[in-house]
C-alpha cells in the first residue's frame, strides 16, 4: 500500500499530513505510542522541508510518501531545497544548545522512528516505524 502527496510549501499544508496518519492508524491500527511517534517525526521531517529546505517558498514542493510493507511504515519526505549536512547537525542536548529554539527536529526524527536515512544531500530524509 502507497500514498504519495504533493503540497506546496505552506505550514498549513501539514494537515494533509496529519489526515493521512490519522487515515493510516485508523486502518492499521496503531497503537497509541506507535501513532504519537509517527506523528510528530512526520511533521518535524515535513516542517524541515517546507521550513529548512524550500525555505516556505509556496512555489516549491514538498512530496510525502507513506508506504505499508510487511509490519513497517516507511515515510519518505523530498524537498526541492539545496540540502544540507546531515552528518553535522548540532546536538540538542548538548549544554551550549539546551536553550536553542530550533535544532530538534532532526533529534526527534531519529528518537521516534526506528531508522532514518537521508539522500540526495539531505534534500530527502526517509524514516522507518515498526507497525
Amino acid at each position: 500500500m502507497e500514498i504519495n502527496i504533493n503540497i506546496s510549501s505552506k505550514i498549513e499544508n501539514l494537515r494533509e499530513v496529519e489526515k493521512i496518519i490519522d487515515k493510516l492508524s485508523a486502518e492499521y491500527k496503531f497503537g497509541d505510542e506507535v501513532y504519537g511517534n509517527i506523528l510528530i517525526a512526520s511533521l518535524e521531517a515535513v516542517n524541515n522541508a517546507i521550513s529548512h529546505g524550500n525555505k516556505l517558498d509556496p512555489g516549491k514542493n514538498v512530496e510525502v510518501k507513506f508506504q505499508i510493507e510487511k509490519n513497517k511504515l516507511i515515510v519518505t519526505t523530498k524537498d526541492q531545497g539545496k540540502g544540507f549536512d546531515y552528518n553535522n547537525v548540532p546536538d540538542p542536548t548538548a549544554p551550549e544548545n539546551i536553550e536553542n529554539v530550533d535544532g530538534r527536529g532532526i533529534f526527534l526524527m531519529k528518537q521516534l522512528s526506528d531508522g532514518l536515512e537521508f539522500y540526495e544531500d539531505g534534500r530527502i530524509s526517509e524514516m522507518r516505524f515498526n507497525i
